[in-house]
């Protein structure tokens, strides 16, 4: 997939967390406590505003090639990187998730997250949003579970780059 169709796709599900910012919210509350009114700014401003500016960043991967004297061909060459594991934490998930997956996909990458076990509620539910948005199967992965589930993400040999902020036993 070309980096002008990640954009477009990354501001497909901006659109459509502000459609649903209402339930993602309601989710969000239920799910950890937050106060309705900082939910619903989470949901329904602060995340679809972090996907449009990493959409924005789709097509702009830029890097420089460093000139070497004599024939020689040089060449820089943009890849992802792979499987980015993501384990989040329970505080405030759908802000963190966006915030994890956003630049990953942005860039090409796909995604194994594994979200807080007390609060998977919104990654799940953002996780078919981004099935509604176009986003290919298996391009985001949510995988909730105890602490055994992030063990497993953070041992796999595929898992090119972890991000992790969450407590130890995750």
């Amino acid at each position: 997939m070309d980096a002008s169709e990640r954009g477009r796709l990354l501001y497909k599900l901006a659109d459509l967390m502000e459609r649903d910012s209402a339930y993602l919210a309601s989710l969000e509350t239920i799910d950890n406590g937050m106060p309705y009114s900082i939910s619903y700014l989470m949901s329904g401003v602060v995340c679809p505003q972090a996907l449009r500016y990493m959409a924005g960043w789709a097509d702009k991967n830029c890097g420089k090639t460093i000139p070497v004297d004599g024939p020689y061909l040089c060449y820089t060459r943009h890849e992802p990187v792979g499987v980015c594991g993501q384990i989040i934490p329970w505080n405030v998930p759908l802000l963190m998730m966006i915030w994890k997956i956003a630049p990953a996909l942005s860039m090409g990458n796909t995604v194994v997250l594994k979200p807080a076990e007390q609060t998977p509620l919104t990654a799940l539910y953002a996780a078919e949003l981004c099935k509604e948005a176009g986003i290919p199967p298996g391009v985001v992965n949510v995988v909730p579970g105890f602490g055994d589930t992030g063990a497993a993400l953070v041992a796999n040999r595929k898992v090119s780059r972890l991000v992790f902020a969450k407590e130890y036993y995750t």
